[in-house]
């Protein structure tokens, strides 16, 4: 669990201390008083990432050169400062060089009112969704993915400037070797993660809807021959077309695109889904539940959908949520208050 969270100039607190019980703990407060960034902190100190911004810069305080976050997880002190858009972290007070050591500590589920955009948005939302996932469960995985990245942007900066064709081949190998193993991992993490969600969401329906999860890779199974063959296109728009960066999830509902022919409940429902069946996923890889955090998303929902959602959570898992009120909830146990306001949190229960 997360015994306790210092924030020091995150978003818009100056400094702030916060320490969750085990279980359900319900964070309520007015608007921009920063119950999201609370929980993004914890994010961000446990998965060294931000799931609300790709840039850390964002998370700075206004007028501040960066920012501090330092807390434990069970008995392991962590800690991250983010000053001048660099980057440290430390786990047990010694600097680490490496991301694997920290980010093998805890584990993260992060279930917010913007991953309806998984159901509606473009393939980019649920390539994250993929990657947060296998950053947690799959060895060396963010090792291939910042590997396939940094091949792609030197690629891509040398079809823009047309540049010769033997320079650009240089980074193909690096291309196709990241890319190739990231291929494999989505496709075994697609294929994991496909009936957890179909069981998820069959509990917060309460019904018998039938989803399915295909994945759609950006290559054929060959991804050297797929890039060979795409080399006039490529020379004709200046930019690689094939690779795990196109990789996309088609989401069918009832035998129909979710996108085009669910209502907005049920894509929210499927959207619900599929981040519980991610958790699921983080929970067999570790043997344990992962921390849930949950910003605001119980007020697009019905009565009948936010208790389902709840009874869905594992009982053992500790859970920080945003929300006015859970006084609809109809079991126990009730969760522990806390409220924001002025920069302070305060216990209430």
């Amino acid at each position: 669990m997360l015994r306790d969270l210092r924030l020091h100039h995150f978003r818009c607190f100056d400094h702030l201390i916060f320490e969750p019980s085990p279980g359900l703990n319900l964070i309520t407060g007015g608007n921009a008083q920063g119950k999201s960034s609370l929980l993004e902190a914890a994010c961000v100190l446990l998965r060294l990432q931000s799931p609300r911004s790709a840039s850390l810069s964002e998370a700075v305080r206004f007028n501040e050169p960066g920012f501090l976050l330092d807390g434990h997880w069970n008995d392991r002190h962590m800690s991250v400062r983010f000053v001048d858009s660099l980057k440290a972290f430390a786990l047990d007070s010694k600097p680490q060089s490496r991301t694997a050591d920290y980010l093998a500590v805890a584990r993260v589920s992060w279930i917010s009112n913007d991953d309806i955009l998984l159901v509606r948005g473009s393939g980019s939302h649920r390539r994250r969704y993929l990657d947060f996932l296998g950053a947690q469960v799959a060895p060396n995985y963010l090792r291939h993915l910042r590997a396939y990245e940094r091949a792609l942007r030197s690629r891509n900066a040398l079809l823009k400037e047309d540049r010769p064709r033997r320079e650009i081949e240089a980074f193909d190998k690096p291309l196709l070797e990241a890319g190739g193993h990231l291929l494999a991992a989505r496709r075994e993490l697609c294929l994991d993660v496909a009936p957890l969600a179909a069981t998820a969401l069959r509990v917060i329906s309460g019904g018998s809807e039938q989803l399915e999860l295909v994945y759609q890779p950006g290559s054929s199974d060959d991804f050297s021959v797929s890039l060979e063959a795409s080399r006039a296109e490529e020379m004709r728009v200046r930019t690689t077309v094939i690779g795990p960066h196109r990789d996309d999830i088609e989401i069918v509902l009832e035998g129909r695109d979710a996108a085009s022919f669910a209502s907005e409940g049920q894509q929210r429902s499927v959207a619900l889904a599929l981040k519980l069946g991610q958790a699921r996923s983080l929970e067999k890889a570790a043997d344990a539940p992962p921390l849930f955090l949950i910003d605001d998303v119980f007020g697009e929902l019905d009565p009948v959908r936010r208790n389902n959602l709840l009874a869905a959570l594992p009982s053992t898992a500790q859970k920080l949520v945003t929300a006015t009120t859970l006084q609809w909830m109809e079991f126990a146990p009730a969760p522990v208050e806390y409220r924001l306001k002025d920069g302070t949190i305060t216990r209430e229960s």
